[in-house]
């Protein structure tokens, strides 16, 4: 990336600076963090590594700013947000070619992940000035036992802002410390952050270190999505040929590894042969290699994570499940397997894999679904595939999920749409409305009229 020039401004060096109070800045601690590409298993990008001190100064910027912020009129803030939005699409190439080298996203997806990340933050604009801009005015005597004496004007202020490609807001001329990008190691400054009596919130994409955030948080609202292990129940009666095109899309894209893939597929007995066979029809036309070429399947993000998904393939191997293609991988890329007879006693069964590989598990009738659905640790999202209307509703309520969708493969968005998890999916519930609200501080002024005996006294 530093040979592309758009960047380099930013570079100390081979080394991205931080960004604090308005200013790209190099660590006092004079030690970097590797960022490892998954495709090459190779240090590619450097970054930062942070002190506590310098945590301490970014958040005090922060508060700084965020009372200046909340002078801003709510027009002048959507503008500023619509500005950067124009200029993170702007930029959208040198942003996704970060992404094909970080995380293997594929080439076009990447660019399309920008393009959406702009529209999303126009989006909040929009209904940001729209939810802050609402005021309520409460009667006190709409609640029985009380008299029509105390009015209460309810406002709400200092949305805590959120953090988006900030090398673009800067360019955008947000308030100076508004945003800021600090980097480093999570044994320097994690918990550090995690607990810093400056945090007002933390919002939280992840597995393992969500909860363990959850549980050193202090009473601050918490705004987690930690995995899902998202069942896909298809019944009889199902558009089979859409039911795999889903399957396909659901499982595999971005290599399965989306909280809101197909992580499970529990399929009635009856017509499971059929659709296996459409399934693996579909498997054998994906393309595996490097992001930079448009793969269906590109490497999984790190080599631990291509480590723990062949641990779970064996484990079903020795288990007798069926290996619908040959198990390969070679360094982080694994091929796209599709593993059908999975019984309840495999670890495929329960456990997310994150990458692409996707447990059949035959069912007998709808409750058996259900139960194995509900059964899980996780309950972040499921899918239901059935022409039955009213089928497909009763087994949306019976699903101890955040979301159902019918005859479709689970989906983040759209973004305005609620998105929440049960158990260990996650707390709280994102969606740019939700998101909003809960980034906003609520505050009631009671004005106290004189009596009505007073007054005409």
């Amino acid at each position: 990336m530093a040979g592309s020039g758009v960047f380099t401004e930013i570079l100390d060096g081979d080394v991205y600076k931080y960004y604090s109070d308005g200013e790209w800045k190099t660590s006092g601690s004079g030690k970097t963090v590797p960022i490892i590409n998954p495709t090459t298993r190779k240090t590619h990008f450097k970054v930062q590594a942070c002190t506590q001190e310098e945590v301490n100064k970014a958040i005090d910027a922060a508060k700084t700013a965020q009372k200046s912020w909340a002078k801003t009129p709510l027009w002048k803030r959507a503008e500023l947000l619509h500005k950067a939005a124009a200029i993170l699409k702007e930029h959208k190439a040198p942003i996704a070619e970060c992404l094909v080298k970080e995380i293997a996203k594929p080439a076009k997806d990447a660019v399309t992940e920008v393009v959406r990340s702009g529209d999303l933050v126009s989006y909040c604009a929009e209904e940001g000035v729209r939810i802050l801009g609402e005021g309520k005015f409460l009667v006190s005597d709409s609640f029985p036992g009380n008299e029509r004496t105390k009015y209460c004007l309810t406002s709400k202020f200092t949305p805590i802002s959120f953090y988006l490609y900030c090398y673009h807001y800067q360019w955008s001329k947000m308030h100076k410390g508004l945003i800021s990008c600090v980097t480093g190691k999570g044994s320097e400054i994690g918990d550090f952050l995690t607990m810093h009596p400056g945090v007002n919130c933390i919002s939280f994409t992840g597995g393992d270190t969500g909860i363990a955030i959850s549980k050193k948080a202090g009473m601050i609202p918490l705004q987690m999505e930690l995995g899902g292990k998202d069942a896909c129940i298809i019944l009889e009666d199902a558009d089979l040929d859409l039911a795999a095109a889903n399957i396909i899309k659901g499982g595999f894209s971005y290599s399965g590894q989306r909280c809101t893939a197909v992580k499970v597929v529990l399929v009635m007995e009856s017509v499971a042969d059929t659709l296996v066979e459409k399934v693996k029809a579909k498997v054998a036309k994906l393309t595996v290699g490097p992001p930079e070429e448009n793969c269906d399947i590109t490497p999984v993000v790190t080599e631990s994570s291509a480590n723990f998904i062949e641990g779970l393939v064996t484990d079903a191997k020795q288990k007798g499940a069926t290996f619908c293609q040959e198990y390969k991988r070679e360094g982080n890329l694994i091929w796209p397997l599709l593993l059908d007879n999975v019984r309840p006693d495999m670890r495929i069964a329960w456990e997310e894999p994150f990458g692409p590989v996707l447990p059949v598990i035959r069912i007998n009738s709808v409750e058996e679904g259900i139960h194995h659905c509900n059964a899980s640790n996780f309950g972040l999202q499921g899918c239901v595939f059935t022409r039955d209307i009213n089928k497909a509703i009763l087994i949306s309520d019976a699903m101890e999920t955040g979301s159902v969708q019918i005859n479709s493969a689970p989906a983040r968005g759209p973004d305005h749409f609620p998105f929440q998890g049960l158990r260990d999916s996650g707390i709280g519930s994102q969606g740019i409305t939700n998101s909003i609200n809960m980034m906003t501080k609520i505050k009631s002024t009671v004005i106290n009229l004189p009596s009505p005996s007073y007054t005409m006294g």
